[in-house]
């Protein structure tokens, strides 16, 4: 969901309805600003009112980049849109060529993208694990095609293709 807030986009990142046993209830919330992406804690009293922002979420895929504009093209149409680096630079870890991201348009504006919560990359770099090293499991550093680096289990290597989690940037399994 997007909202205006003292003229300001933002889409909610977390929330959480109080009920106290003296006084009227609220809701906690952390918004997370659109297109800069920093979060802000904010408290709705209850009977507030909140713009609510109509936005339409639409597949694109991610064609190509240059040093400060990413090109997308609509899959049925065929169309290009162009987006500046700072509405994809949250994304970048995770984004690869011909990925399919979802563009949130207000009217025709694209204001923000969402990654699918799951992505496949493969493991780019990433030293030896040598079993013995530890008494527990383990981990190592491993960089992705995308130059995204994440914590792995010490039996993967390179040209392993891991199953990574967009929003915690988490190892999740090996493909």
């Amino acid at each position: 969901m997007i909202l205006k807030v003292d003229g300001q986009l933002y889409s909610i990142a977390e929330f959480q309805h109080v009920k106290p046993g003296k006084g009227g209830a609220f809701v906690r919330t952390k918004l997370k600003h659109i297109p800069d992406g920093y979060v802000v804690d904010k408290t709705f009293r209850a009977g507030e009112k909140i713009e609510e922002v109509r936005v339409e979420r639409r597949t694109y895929q991610y064609l190509y980049n240059t040093e400060s504009i990413y090109y997308l093209m609509d899959a049925e149409t065929y169309e290009q849109i162009l987006l500046p680096r700072s509405l994809v630079e949250d994304s970048l870890p995770y984004l690869k060529e011909n990925a399919n991201v979802t563009v949130l348009m207000e009217g025709e504006k694209p204001i923000a993208i969402e990654l699918p919560l799951f992505v496949e990359l493969e493991v780019a770099e990433t030293e030896p694990g040598v079993r013995g090293d530890t008494a527990q499991g383990g981990a190592k550093s491993a960089k992705l095609e995308t130059g995204a680096v994440i914590s792995v289990p010490l039996f993967i290597e390179v040209g392993d293709v891991l199953k990574v989690d967009t929003r915690t940037g988490r190892y999740i399994e090996r493909i």
